[in-house]
């Protein structure tokens, strides 16, 4: 490759990987779930499974520099179409319960714009969840028609939305550790060295796949190790770069919501609202009013939004744009005049229609739908990080036939326990994940949500089974 198209430094790498991966409401979700004993996961969790996990994606995204596909065509080049195909069905099929909650996320951040106060998002909040969701589903009809028609220009607005979200996001940390000095103390009673570390019980350990959903996504920047400057030095001091930022705002973001939020008292809606209550928060303590809360909600509206037609449009091509007919239905992969994936976006349509009322059904309330959903997508999106660490594995154990310019783990067996490692715990936080927290046991809102988080992935997966079954009908006919 020419020197001209190396024009990316290590902090490139670190800030275009940061915008991808990171977000405010990782710190929010995950103190709601923990308190703050959650600085100190953040620290396992960031040394022990995302350090590894960046640097895996460097090799990988150095051997196979020249691939469009992904993590599928990770699969294609180390195994078998057929694990390749089913890796990019994963990939695609996991933003399904994203799409399901995403139009809901919307939905509260636009009436925190509307009204600062908190009156409308307490309105929302109140309806019953069938009620809500009925709300939900057609603005995501509304939204899948409207991805239909290319929006390249909300695409922009979205990607301003995402820039305007992290300067507020390290603007709360910035604030939110200084507030006890205006307010004159510490919302949590006791900051002690004991109340940062957890309680390592069964309910903790049903936490962790929030953990894992939040720093997952590094597989997104692999296509730049070529475009990085001297990448065997540059990409993983980048990816480490990634890694302390990350890991910065994970902990400050974690101890400033301690400032302000009681560990002890955590309200039952901050995974809903919590956001948006921090910004009032501090819009009080700074004398600004409101002004924090509305900018925060239209950015992260207009970020939603983008992230709503994106998220239907972008995968949907990645999975059906190379289509392999042994595997996928040519009707699938049917296109009208305007090169929509008319099919594609039938099934989208359905699968995601059904996962927003369903969840529905069996929630007492819509803060609780909220929590079911987060749930739920912790426990489904990681999964597709699991052919992340099977392609490595293999990488590993065709040592010698692949070469690269960068490596994180030259020796092979080592390489292949690290990548063993991080497949394991992903796979045990999976699992972990569909047991509902601070419910409880066996009540029926606890059997409904462990059945919900079990059956949705294993029908998601199971879809992605049949396609091959149809397509060699099809070839047949």
């Amino acid at each position: 490759m020419s020197n001209q198209t190396r024009n990316l430094n290590w902090h490139n790498v670190a800030l275009m990987g940061f915008v991808m991966v990171w977000g405010f409401g990782n710190v929010v979700n995950n103190f709601a779930s923990q308190g703050i004993s959650v600085v100190f996961s953040w620290i396992l969790i960031i040394a022990l499974y995302f350090v590894p996990y960046a640097l895996m994606v460097g090799e990988l995204g150095s051997v196979f520099k020249n691939s469009q596909g992904g993590v599928s065509s990770w699969l294609k080049a180390t195994s078998t179409p057929f694990w390749a195909f089913l890796a990019g069905w994963t990939y695609w099929v996991v933003h399904v319960p994203y799409l399901a909650q995403k139009p809901q996320m919307l939905l509260v951040a636009m009436s925190w714009a509307v009204s600062p106060n908190g009156e409308l998002a307490s309105v929302i909040k109140g309806l019953e969840p069938l009620i809500l969701q009925s709300i939900v589903l057609v603005i995501f009809l509304i939204l899948l028609y409207v991805s239909t028609k290319g929006m390249k220009v909300l695409k922009v607005i979205g990607g301003i939305a995402g820039t305007a979200m992290f300067v507020m996001s390290l603007l709360f940390i910035l604030l939110g550790l200084a507030a006890p000095a205006i307010t004159g103390q510490i919302a949590t009673p006791d900051l002690s060295l004991q109340s940062f570390i957890p309680k390592f019980d069964f309910s903790y350990l049903t936490t962790i796949s929030l953990l894992v959903f939040a720093v997952g996504g590094a597989e997104k920047i692999a296509p730049y190790v070529n475009n990085t400057k001297n990448p065997s030095k540059n990409f993983p001091r980048g990816m480490l770069a990634l890694a302390a930022m990350v890991a910065i705002c994970a902990l400050l973001g974690s101890v400033a919501m301690g400032m302000i939020f009681n560990s002890n008292a955590i309200p039952e809606d901050l995974m809903m609202n919590g956001q948006y209550y921090a910004f009032q928060l501090l819009g009080e303590h700074y004398g600004v009013g409101s002004l924090f809360v509305i900018i925060y909600g239209l950015a992260n509206a207009a970020a939603q939004l983008s992230a709503v037609v994106f998220s239907i449009d972008a995968p949907l091509k990645v999975f059906l744009g190379d289509a392999d007919s042994q595997f996928i239905p040519k009707s699938l992969t049917k296109t009208n005049k305007k090169g929509v994936l008319v099919n594609g976006y039938i099934l989208t349509a359905v699968l995601v229609s059904i996962l927003i009322i369903v969840p529905a059904l069996g929630s007492g309330d819509s803060n609780g739908l909220y929590n079911v959903l987060i749930k739920l997508n912790s426990v489904v999106m990681p999964m597709r990080y699991l052919w992340v660490f099977l392609a490595y594995m293999l990488l590993k154990k065709a040592s010698g036939k692949f070469t690269t310019e960068y490596q994180f783990i030259k020796n092979q067996k080592l390489g292949f326990i690290v990548g063993l490692w991080c497949f394991g715990f992903t796979l045990f936080a999976c699992v972990m994940g569909m047991f509902p927290t601070n419910v409880e046991v066996m009540s029926s809102e606890w059997i409904f949500t462990v059945v919900l988080n079990f059956l949705t992935p294993v029908i998601l997966l199971g879809i992605g089974l049949i396609l091959p079954i149809i397509a060699k009908r099809e070839q047949v006919k």
